[in-house]
């Protein structure tokens, strides 16, 4: 049950056994540009919750933001000064609660014999398994079950939240105690109020599955607190690391996070319609000429249309209020920079430049390619990585971190959310990249902070590429404003 593009690759020497087994069912809650596909080349069946979770989606708009749009009103949670972070946290287990009937019905329609879910994305899978007596397994795509605390933090705080303030919404909102007793009565489940408290950063989900798989290597993992460690012995879970998400070469990848299909051909000014093969064909030859390759994504969920942290979302500072730069001018300056630093006017000239645009039309906008750089909706990540490039410039996602770290790829991180962050400051403590922060200015200087973004990962590129930096960048090597008038670009060996 894959809620987001980045979980549906195949992971590890294991992964293609799992997802090979015959009558394989994945279930994808609004599923993106691309994901269908994604899946279904797979061998295994889709579903959408659409037609599964009729109680969510009765009467209210037919995806996943439009449905909570909907619950937001009627749960009188509409006004715009109530944050994406307070109206989710309210509105969790009210949601679940409209979740659990379709999927239990989906389950046992399919008379299924083991459940594989993310904790994070679709808890409602590990509940309805739990509730039918099926053995479930979980997938946690980030650097082990240490990580959760940290990269809760993160999201609290780019909401402009506090741990506190999230806790007090967990207690005070009847509605949601409401559905949690409702539940509770119904299934049996023991499902809490506060489920990612006591010890803060816990996925209680976890407990009741047979082995949690963690894409990542074991010495990778962040390490637990003491009491998470405990909470988790105690409840015997058992976590199991089984490397990055590394598909076999050809397989059909999820590009993108848009869940508009009406416009998601992704052809951006300088796109070109997708041959992987094509892609890692010229990959190769630059390889044997001895030409450098450059390979550049910003993700999938940056790129897309999610409403906080997609393409046209600003993270909200303190007091929540609107700052620092949109996805959108976060991927154009990124972008921009690859092509000042490696740019050439010969297609045969300079490094190759494999460029991820994601699913936006006119991704690139005022932005032009130069000739020597490929630039499609989606690249073949994993096969362009194995293949070979000298260096590779990315948000910063675990699956795209730790398919670098099996690559050998050395990093420019430009991170936008979540563990994005995180995984910049261990790229950094590996020795294995640079990361440039995401700058946070207040909205009228969006687009000065913009181009000293672009400058600064410019200079980053060219250190990472052993190309010494230009006369005329070295007068723009102020780093990027964070708070609108200073900030630091961090830097260690690659």
């Amino acid at each position: 049950r894959p809620r987001s593009s980045n979980m549906c690759s195949p992971s590890s020497s294991r992964w293609p056994r799992v997802i090979s087994i015959p009558r394989c069912r994945w279930r994808a809650r609004w599923p993106p540009w691309g994901m269908i596909q994604a899946i279904e080349d797979t061998g295994a069946i889709f579903h959408s919750d659409i037609d599964v979770e009729t109680e969510l989606y009765d009467g209210r708009s037919p995806d996943l933001f439009g449905a909570l749009e909907s619950l937001r009103h009627e749960f009188g949670l509409g006004d715009e000064s109530v944050n994406f972070l307070e109206f989710m946290t309210k509105l969790k287990n009210i949601q679940l609660e409209l979740m659990l009937p379709g999927v239990i019905r989906w389950l046992g329609d399919l008379q299924a014999t083991a459940v594989m879910y993310c904790p994070l994305m679709n808890p409602e899978a590990s509940y309805a398994s739990k509730f039918l007596g099926i053995p479930s397994v979980a997938l946690l795509t980030i650097a082990g079950p240490g990580s959760c605390p940290r990269t809760f933090d993160e999201f609290i705080s780019m909401c402009g939240g506090s741990r506190e303030e999230v806790l007090e919404m967990c207690l005070s909102f009847q509605p949601k105690l409401e559905a949690t007793r409702r539940m509770n009565d119904r299934y049996g489940l023991g499902i809490s109020d506060t489920e990612m408290f006591e010890p803060f950063g816990k996925l209680a989900v976890l407990s009741s599955s047979a082995v949690t798989l963690v894409t990542t290597c074991e010495d990778l993992q962040d390490p637990m607190s003491e009491e998470l460690a405990a909470y988790y012995s105690g409840a015997g879970v058992k976590f199991e690391t089984v490397g990055p998400l590394l598909d076999v070469e050809g397989a059909r990848r999820a590009a993108g996070h848009r869940f508009d299909a009406t416009s998601a051909d992704g052809a951006g000014a300088g796109a070109q319609p997708n041959d992987d093969a094509d892609i890692v064909a010229r990959v190769r030859v630059a390889r044997a000429v001895g030409r450098q390759v450059i390979a550049v994504s910003m993700g999938t969920v940056i790129t897309g249309d999610s409403p906080e942290v997609g393409w046209a979302a600003r993270p909200l500072g303190p007091g929540g209020v609107r700052r620092g730069l949109t996805g959108q001018e976060l991927c154009r300056a990124a972008w921009a920079a690859a092509f000042d630093a490696f740019g050439a006017e010969d297609a045969e000239a300079g490094p190759l430049l494999i460029v991820a645009l994601g699913p936006q039309p006119d991704a690139l906008g005022e932005v032009r390619p130069p000739a020597n750089a490929i630039c499609r909706p989606s690249i073949p990540q994993v096969d362009v990585l194995k293949a070979g490039v000298d260096l590779f410039l990315t948000h910063g996602g675990q699956n795209s971190f730790t398919e670098s770290l099996a690559s050998g790829a050395p990093v420019v991180v430009c991170p936008g959310f979540g563990d994005q962050p995180v995984n910049a400051r261990r790229a950094e403590a590996l020795g294995v990249g640079l990361q440039v922060p995401r700058p946070e200015p207040e909205i009228k200087a969006a687009a000065e902070a913009a181009a000293r973004y672009t400058a600064a990962v410019r200079i980053m590129l060219e250190q990472s590429a052993e190309r010494p930096p230009s006369a005329e960048n070295n007068k723009a090597a102020a780093p990027p404003p964070t708070n609108g008038n200073s900030a630091t670009v961090r830097c260690a060996g690659a």
